[in-house]
């Protein structure tokens, strides 16, 4: 019996209506960027400093300004740089304190002791972010590190619970009820009552967030014929920088985390408009025999593509190749371990998997602190995804896969660890740099995913790069941990540690 991709070049492999779908199909990716990479912006902190309510009761019999009870509340650092996590221990009931000892310059408290914010932080008032909100600073700090984590145990569980329910239920099923569970969970992170009802809603997001995208890119893949899909994953690759590159201009006119939530969030509502507009899978729908649903989308597809599906495929019925094999026998994860060679290939694209997850989503977040624009620095680093999909398309079937992989991973490396010396008055060179390596980990996470597909036999294919990838999202729920705490040691250990994670994997190659 001919199989579906030999009916596919009669009614067309990637005509109009594919075309069509693949568009529609791509557009999740903008929203899926938005939930990746948002907590630069939902998640960022705030300029603080330490509450003194004494000092606040003060404030308005003296006549000060709220910068004038910075000053006279929290210690100078350097010019123009207050303390975020101490304040002057102050008795505002004696004598000795008052409005007489502050004259509009320095506190002239300096000498007196200090203690921590035990009554809380004041926070810069023209930025709303769920730090603010819940006051994720100073001894705290570590929480807001989990609301990335968080998001990426979500991705982890997505790929199981929704992978597994796209095939047993359909694409097209799985797809809509992620991106109403999506919709649900971002509404539901505004109106969180505290914050570990947020990280509740972060890993349901996480969840329909990874569902909505795997069940879309998956049924767009099975309606073209295979020499198509890397071109349609290219495709995808692009909407997701779209949204990476759309998103700082958003958040530059909107300074409320709320509504930048509620911003992001809207548009999934929209797309279960999708009930109308996308097919099911037509090759999931021969994989369980329902081929008389199957055919009326396969002859929609040769009618919106003016074709003509041939009589003898209507006489003879589609089988596609595989579906008449022993199910019997299921592979067991241990498979993709089972001989040295393929023990040899697992661990390497585990390794890889981790590193370019933790380099990647490490690279996005140290956006939100280092000096600069951060919405130029955010926006220039997305753009330069887009030539990464070029390349991409250009060079893995010219030069191989190995090849530029490891130049790939060669530019990121160097590229952060000459991050790490870059002088910090040469705003322009850091930038530079940072692009560079942003260049080299996007273009080393597009072929790992395409020779993860490649390097397993058929029958352990979708096990291995599902065991494989899930590294990523173990490498995500990390990757906040590493920046961040590794950052208060010293600003550029990260990206110390980037480069030379990123250079390893030469060796491994």
């Amino acid at each position: 019996m001919p199989s579906f991709d030999e009916l596919l070049v009669d009614i067309g492999d990637f005509g109009p209506y594919q075309k069509k779908i693949c568009l529609l199909c791509c557009i999740p990716g903008v929203l899926f960027a938005f939930v990746y990479v948002g907590v630069v912006f939902i998640g960022r902190t705030p300029g603080h400093w330490c509450r003194d309510p004494a000092a606040e009761r003060a404030l308005e019999a003296c006549g000060w300004s709220d910068e004038d009870l910075r000053e006279i509340t929290v210690p100078q650092l350097a010019a123009g740089s207050f303390s975020s996590c101490q304040r002057f221990d102050l008795d505002w009931n004696s004598t000795e304190a008052g409005c007489r000892h502050h004259s509009g310059g320095l506190s002239t408290f300096n000498t007196t002791g200090l203690v921590t914010c035990h009554s809380g932080w004041h926070f810069d008032q023209s930025l709303s972010t769920i730090v603010s909100q819940f006051e994720l600073v100073c001894e705290n700090a570590w929480k807001a590190d989990l609301n990335q984590a968080f998001l990426n145990v979500g991705f982890l569980l997505g790929a199981v619970v929704i992978g597994y329910g796209a095939d047993r239920y359909g694409r097209k099923r799985c797809f809509l009820i992620s991106v109403f569970g999506l919709g649900v969970s971002g509404v539901g992170m505004i109106f969180s009552p505290s914050y570990p009802v947020l990280l509740a809603f972060r890993v349901i997001q996480g969840v329909f967030g990874k569902g909505a995208w795997m069940s879309s890119y998956v049924l767009v893949t099975e309606i073209v014929s295979a020499k198509r899909r890397r071109l349609v994953g290219i495709v995808a690759q692009i909407f997701f920088t779209i949204g990476v590159i759309s998103l700082p201009g958003i958040a530059y006119f909107i300074s409320s985390w709320k509504m930048l939530q509620f911003t992001l969030t809207l548009p999934c509502f929209i797309l279960l408009v999708y009930y109308w507009l996308i097919p099911e899978s037509p090759r999931w729908l021969l994989s369980m025999n329902k081929k008389t649903e199957a055919m009326k989308t396969i002859k929609k597809i040769a009618r919106k593509n003016l074709k003509t599906l041939p009589k003898e495929y209507i006489e003879m019925g589609i089988l596609e190749p595989g579906l008449d094999s022993d199910l019997s026998n299921t592979p067991s994860p241990l498979d993709v371990f089972k001989t040295p060679q393929m023990r040899k290939i697992t661990l390497i694209l585990m390794y890889s998997w981790f590193t370019s997850s933790v380099v990647y989503q490490g690279l996005i977040m140290r956006t939100g602190i280092i000096q600069g624009s951060l919405y130029l620095e955010f926006f220039l680093s997305g753009v330069v995804e887009l030539p990464s999909a070029l390349l991409f398309y250009l060079t893995v079937d010219r030069f191989g896969r190995k090849v530029p992989f490891a130049l790939s991973n060669i530019i990121g490396g160097l590229s952060c660890l000459a991050a790490t010396f870059t002088p910090d008055d040469i705003p322009w060179l850091r930038t530079a740099v940072a692009v560079t390596g942003r260049l080299g980990i996007t273009l080393g996470f597009e072929i790992v995913y395409l020779i993860s597909a490649e390097l397993y036999p058929t029958s352990l294919r979708n096990l291995g790069v599902s065991i494989s990838s899930a590294l990523s999202d173990v490498g995500g729920i990390a990757a906040p941990f590493l920046l961040f705490r590794l950052a208060n040691l010293w600003t550029e250990l990260p990206m110390l540690l980037y480069g030379e994670s990123d250079m390893v994997s030469n060796i491994f190659i």
